[in-house]
Parts: C-alpha cells; sequence; structure tokens
C-alpha cells in the first residue's frame, strides 16, 4: 500500500516534470526564433537540444510508472 507522503511526493514530481516540459518546449522555441533572426549556429542547436531534452521529459512523465514504482 501507498502511504499518503509517497503519493505527495509523486504528485509533486509530475508537476515538476510538467514544468520543465512546458518552459524547456518555449525556451527551444525562442531559441529556434532567435535562430530564425540571427542566423547564429549556436541558436539551432540549443533550441534543438532544448526540444528533444524536453521531448524525453515528456516521454518520462509518460511513462513514469515505468521507472518509479508506486
Amino acid at each position: 500500500m501507498v502511504s499518503f507522503g509517497h503519493m505527495l511526493l509523486i504528485i509533486f514530481h509530475r508537476v515538476l516534470i510538467g514544468t520543465a516540459i512546458v518552459f524547456g518546449f518555449g525556451f527551444s522555441v525562442w531559441e529556434l526564433l532567435t535562430f530564425r533572426r540571427t542566423g547564429a549556429m549556436e541558436n539551432l542547436l540549443v533550441g534543438v537540444a532544448a526540444a528533444v531534452l524536453s521531448g524525453l521529459f515528456a516521454y518520462y512523465l509518460k511513462n513514469l510508472k515505468r521507472f518509479v514504482s508506486y
């Protein structure tokens, strides 16, 4: 049986990861728009990396039960 404190921790973890996903995709869009305006390759690389990491976090959140047993 799962304790109440454990479930609160899982809920907090979901909220925290969800926030990271939203801000990560937002940062990615911002970097890609900056790349479009300036043409600087570092903005493209950071934007793509942020999008990939946010996608991985989204996969993790969707499959959280596989990674964390509760």
